[in-house]
């Protein structure tokens, strides 16, 4: 039998014509994804929360530089986990480890009320733990597909879609749980579906077959003779084409750096989401609604919630019918994950509809950016897949321009704040349509950014080369966080307007550039599209 795609026999049964074990890794990372922005969406309301209200009273700037390390750090621990997984661990045992050490990070958070060392203890083993996960599972995406084209693009987008399925749901009930009943109950709920993500992948992890396995066990897994034979022709051929081979491999290379460069601008703006934009939605947004208003918000945010959620379990049965057979214990613990999401829901918005008023919350703006990708990635993986393909620089370029246009609703949206003022009361309507422009633009960058270091980097460097790419996340979070702690300076002596307009110019230029190299690059990927 000549399969499509890597992996066992199981992984040739499709679903949304992917290969199923996409599904497996879809369904991890949504539960680790859940776990990362639940938590992020409480960490600097938490941080600038007044101790009345059971939080730490720090003033901004400063809850904003810690955001800034936090994020940061758990973009660059991926080189040193891709490093590990590529030569010792294999990228099924980095990502189990991984989970387990942020279950026992998210369970150290939710003890935060007993001593401040729990908090810190916590936020280090997420940063550990994340280094571990994070560049190993986006590496076994891509060798599912045998395939380097059109099709690998796709498998990364539906991809997406888990991650921001984990991040739309994370942010709704963590940020929910965290603003209504208690921080440290946002930050525990996290974890417990983190401990769901891993053991629903260790169940299910022999549908991969060799994909992820550490080098020692692939060896074991191979026939002697076919290594010996393999090694002799890898030899040859690597002594015919060593001149040409190193010039397309550093070319290539050369490719990801710049790609990751752009990246920079890209997240450096768009992660002012869990800082700046956060503040805004809190202190400068009117969220308080009543009568008609209040109604029409309960209506809306219950199908914004039951929608999603309706979609995620359809895609999860279509799992079950293909897997289940052979994986029944991780998809029973997958199903039980769902139930007790179902109940949270339910709890949930019947309590919101029991209330007289609708008080939005500053998380739920958050759920937006997840919602909308939720929405609009099936028909950019469609577009990615039809002759309307545009190239990677391209994509890069629009996915800048769109981001740096949100920010200029924003920075429109608060012409009418007063310099130096605390609170204001701006239409939510700026915030909704700031983070529309920015997940249509994250849908051009992200996830094809992580199918293009998949298929420009060596076949031995994949988890090295997701690790230096995750470095330029880092340098993104960490200045997202520095910039936004001069919010209130800018605030007193220039105004929001002038603030935003920083995070709408930077990018929109950024987008020019990379149109004006599009084409030099493409000469650097050699035939890769």
């Amino acid at each position: 039998m000549e399969f499509k795609f890597g992996g066992s026999a199981t992984n040739q049964k499709t679903v949304l014509g992917h290969p199923s074990g996409l599904f497996v890794l879809f369904f991890t990372e949504m539960w680790e994804r859940f776990s990362y922005y639940g938590m992020r969406a409480l960490l600097v309301l938490f941080l600038v929360a007044s101790l009345l209200d059971e939080g730490w009273g720090w003033e901004r700037a400063d809850a904003l530089v810690l955001y800034g390390w936090y994020t940061g750090l758990v973009y660059i621990t991926p080189i040193l986990g891709g490093f590990i997984a590529d030569k010792f661990m294999g990228y099924r045992n980095a990502i189990v480890l991984g989970a387990l050490i942020m279950t026992l990070g998210h369970a150290s958070m939710a003890l935060e009320g007993i001593t401040d060392i729990f908090f810190y203890l916590g936020l280090l083993l997420l940063i550990v733990g994340n280094g571990l996960f994070k560049p190993n599972i986006s590496s076994m995406v891509g060798q599912l597909y045998l395939n380097q084209g059109k099709e690998k693009d796709a498998g990364y987008t539906i991809f997406y879609m888990g991650i921001n399925a984990g991040a739309f749901l994370g942010i709704l009930l963590c940020g929910y749980i965290g603003e209504s009943v208690g921080w440290h109950y946002g930050f525990g709920l996290a974890g417990i579906f983190m401990f769901f993500g891993m053991l629903q992948f260790y169940f299910a992890q022999k549908i991969f077959a060799r994909i992820g396995l550490s080098p020692r066990q692939t060896q074991d897994f191979d026939d002697a003779v076919e290594d010996s034979l393999e090694e002799t022709k890898e030899v040859i051929e690597e002594i015919a084409h060593q001149a040409e081979k190193s010039k397309v491999t550093r070319d290539r290379l050369i490719v990801i750096g710049v790609l990751a460069f752009f990246t920079i601008f890209f997240w450096w703006a768009f992660e002012q989401a869990g800082g700046s934009m956060t503040i805004f939605a809190a202190d400068y947004t009117d969220r308080v609604l009543v009568g008609n208003g209040a109604l029409t918000f309960k209506i809306f945010n219950t199908i914004l919630t039951v929608v999603p959620m309706l979609i995620i379990t359809w895609v999860l049965t279509m799992l079950f019918k293909q897997t289940f057979g052979k994986y029944a214990l991780s998809n029973i613990l997958l199903g039980t994950s769902f139930v007790i999401i179902w109940a949270i829901v339910i709890w949930m918005l019947v309590r919101e509809f029991n209330a007289e008023i609708a008080e939005v919350k500053a998380s739920w703006f958050g759920i937006l950016n997840s919602f909308f990708i939720i929405a609009f990635a099936p028909l950019f993986s469609k577009i990615w897949q039809s002759k309307y393909n545009p190239t990677g620089p391209v994509k890069f370029a629009v996915g800048l321009i769109l981001l740096g246009l949100g920010f200029g609703i924003l920075a429109y949206g608060s012409t009418a704040i007063p310099l130096g003022a605390k609170t204001a009361s701006v239409s939510m309507m700026f915030l909704v349509f700031a983070y529309l422009f920015h997940t249509l633009g994250e849908l051009c960058v992200s996830p094809v950014g992580l199918s293009y270091v998949s298929k420009l980097a060596p076949v031995k460097l994949v988890g090295l080369m997701f690790g230096v790419w995750f470095v330029a996340n880092f340098i993104a979070n960490l200045a997202a966080g520095i910039t936004g702690s001069y919010m209130d300076p800018i605030l007193e002596e220039k105004g929001l307007t002038f603030f935003f307009m920083i995070f709408t110019l930077i990018p929109i230029g950024a987008g020019v550039i990379m149109i004006i190299l599009n084409k030099t690059l493409l000469k650097l990927m050699h035939g890769i599209r």
